[in-house]
C-alpha cells in the first residue's frame, strides 16, 4: 500500500507541468429541457422456489395478489393462502429523453417484504408513474438478481444481493412526455459544475465557431445560444454543430479523502501556504495484576488481595517540526509524507490541521 501510494504520487507529480486537457462541451453541459424522468411502480414478483414474503409477516403482498387475481377473474374473497412463492417490490426506471411510445427501457427490482431471494421469479404487469402520477410504461419479464442465497438448518451463506435484480428492456414506453424541443428559439446550457471561468470560455468557442454572437453568458451555470443567430432555426442541428467543441474547463482547488479506505484525491491547483508540521502518536498502557497474599500457618489472618499496576506512555515514531514553504503544492507534501512513511490515514489527520490552520487552499471534502 505503501509503495502504491508512492508511486502514484510520483505519477501525479509528474503530470503537474502538463497542460490541462480539452473537453467536449457535450461533456460539460446539460441542455435544458433534454432530461432524462424517474418512474416507479409496485408490482409482484412470481415463481419463486420458496424464498417469497411471508404473508403473515408482509401483509401488503397478499393484498396485491388478491387484486391481481381478481382482474383476472379469480375469486378469492375470504380464502387462506399462504403461498411462499409470490414478493412485493418496487420498481424503478428512468424515462430517457426524446423516448417514444413502444419503445423499451431497463427496470431494477427491489423486494419491499421479508423475501429472501428473487432468483428465478417474474414480475407481473406493472404500471409504472412519473412524479405527475400518469403512468408513462409498463414493466414485465423475468428478474436477473444480482446474487444468491442458500441455506440449511443450521448454516446460511449469502453471496450478492439477491434481494434485487434488474429485466434488461422490461418496461415498454406507452406515453411520451409533452416536449416540443423543435419549437424552441434557444438554447439554455446548463453546467455540470457551475463556474465564471468556464461559462464565458464555452461561450467564447460558440460564438468563434458560429462567427456572430449567438451565446450569452447568464451566469456562472448558464449559457444562452440565440437559434437565430447560428445560421439555423433547428435546435437539434444548433446542438450538432456546437456540442463536440473543445473547451479547457477550469475547475475549483479540491481535495477529497476517504477515511475508511485511506484513499486521498486532489486537483492539481491545490495549493498549501507557509506553514510547520509536527506529528506523533502516543499509546498509553495500564495493565493490572492483582497478587493474593497467603497468611501465615496456623494464623488468625485473612487472605489479602494486594492490587499491582503496571503503567507506561509509548511514543511511536511520527514526524518532528517540518516547515512547508510557501506556494508547496499539495502532492510535494504528500510526497514528502510518504517519503517519511506516514500512514495514510495519519496523513489525512494531518491535512485536516492544514485546512484548519487556513493553510490548504483548497475545498476539503471529507467522505
Amino acid at each position: 500500500m505503501h509503495r502504491f501510494l508512492i508511486l502514484l504520487t510520483a505519477l501525479f507529480a509528474l503530470a503537474l507541468p502538463a497542460a490541462a486537457q480539452s473537453v467536449r462541451i457535450k461533456d460539460l453541459v446539460e441542455v435544458d429541457g433534454v432530461r432524462s424522468n424517474d418512474l416507479v411502480g409496485y408490482g409482484l414478483v412470481v415463481g419463486l422456489n420458496g424464498t417469497g414474503d411471508g404473508l403473515r409477516n408482509s401483509p401488503f403482498t397478499e393484498d396485491i395478489m388478491s387484486n391481481i387475481l381478481e382482474r383476472l377473474g379469480v375469486n378469492v374473497t375470504g380464502e387462506q393462502f399462504r403461498p411462499r412463492n409470490v414478493a412485493a417490490v418496487l420498481v424503478t426506471a428512468k424515462l430517457p429523453a426524446f423516448a417514444r411510445t413502444g419503445g423499451q427501457i431497463d427496470v431494477t427490482v427491489s423486494a419491499i417484504g421479508d423475501a429472501k431471494s428473487l432468483l428465478g421469479g417474474t414480475l407481473v404487469m406493472t404500471p409504472m408513474n412519473a412524479a405527475d402520477g400518469q403512468i408513462y410504461a409498463v414493466a414485465q419479464g423475468t428478474v436477473i438478481a444480482g446474487g444468491v442465497a442458500a441455506e440449511g438448518e443450521a448454516a446460511k451463506v449469502v453471496q450478492g444481493v439477491p434481494t434485487a435484480g434488474v429485466i434488461p428492456s422490461g418496461a415498454r414506453v406507452e406515453r411520451e412526455v409533452e416536449f416540443d424541443f423543435s419549437k424552441l428559439s434557444s438554447l439554455r446550457l446548463a453546467l455540470r459544475e457551475p463556474d465564471f471561468t468556464t461559462a464565458a470560455r464555452i461561450e467564447e468557442v460558440i460564438n468563434r465557431a458560429v462567427g456572430r454572437r449567438a451565446a450569452t453568458m447568464m451566469d456562472a451555470g448558464t449559457i444562452n445560444v440565440d437559434l437565430n443567430r447560428t445560421g439555423t432555426s433547428s435546435p437539434a442541428r444548433a446542438i450538432v454543430a456546437i456540442e463536440n467543441l473543445e473547451v479547457e474547463p477550469q475547475r475549483k482547488a479540491r481535495v477529497v479523502v476517504d477515511q475508511r479506505s485511506g484513499t486521498i484525491v486532489m486537483g492539481s491547483d491545490v495549493r498549501i501556504s507557509r506553514v510547520a508540521v509536527s506529528q506523533g502518536n502516543l499509546t498509553l498502557r495500564i495493565e493490572e495484576a492483582p497478587i493474593a497474599v497467603q497468611p501465615n500457618p496456623f494464623s488468625d489472618g485473612e487472605t489479602v488481595v494486594v492490587p499491582r499496576t503496571a503503567a507506561g506512555i509509548e511514543e511511536e515514531p511520527g514526524i518532528g517540526l517540518a516547515v512547508v514553504p510557501e506556494g508547496t503544492s499539495l502532492s510535494q507534501v504528500i510526497a514528502g509524507l510518504n517519503a517519511l512513511g506516514v500512514s495514510p490515514r495519519d496523513m489525512i489527520d494531518i491535512l485536516k490541521s492544514i485546512k484548519a490552520a487556513g493553510a490548504l487552499h483548497a475545498e476539503f471534502v471529507v467522505m
